[in-house]
C-alpha cells in the first residue's frame, strides 16, 4: 500500500468545482499586472493533510485534510451565490484515483466580509471542508 498524497485530493475538489461551472484558483488569485478579477470565483487553500493508521500494523493509508474554499464575488450576494454553488458541487463523494472518498464534510465558516484592499472592492466568505479517503 502506498502512502496517500494531498494533491490528488485537491485536484478532485477543483474538478468538482470547475464541473459546476465555477472559476477556481489554487492558493490565491493571479498576480499579473492588469488582471481583472471575474465577477465571481473560488480560491482553494488546502492543508497538507495527514495520513493515519489503518491498522495495528501502522499502515499509513487513511487520509484526512481540510480545504478552505474562499468564495468571492463583486457583491455580498455573489459571494454567497458562489458558496451555494460550492456546497452543491461538494455534496457527493470525490473521485480520487485508487481511493474511496467520503463526501466532503462542510465545516462552515465566518460571515461574508468586504475586501477594500482591492479595486473595485470584493466580498468573500471562506468555507472549510474536511476531505477523507481510504484505499479502494
Amino acid at each position: 500500500m502506498t502512502t496517500p498524497t494531498v494533491l490528488p485530493h485537491v485536484d478532485a475538489v477543483q474538478a468538482a468545482l470547475t464541473g459546476a461551472g465555477l472559476t477556481v484558483y489554487l492558493g490565491g488569485t493571479p498576480a499579473n499586472m492588469g488582471w481583472t478579477p471575474p465577477d465571481k470565483f473560488a480560491v482553494l487553500y488546502p492543508e497538507p493533510g495527514q495520513s493515519g493508521r489503518a491498522s495495528l500494523a501502522d499502515d499509513r493509508t487513511d487520509f484526512t485534510t481540510m480545504v478552505q474554499v474562499t468564495c468571492v464575488g463583486g457583491s455580498a450576494e455573489r459571494a454567497l451565490w458562489v458558496a451555494d454553488k460550492v456546497r452543491q458541487a461538494l455534496t457527493g463523494p470525490l473521485t480520487v484515483t485508487g481511493r474511496a472518498a467520503w463526501r466532503p464534510e462542510d465545516q462552515g465558516g465566518p460571515p461574508v466580509q468586504r475586501d477594500d484592499d482591492v479595486t473595485p472592492p470584493l466580498w468573500f466568505v471562506p468555507v472549510q471542508y474536511r476531505i477523507q479517503s481510504i484505499p479502494s
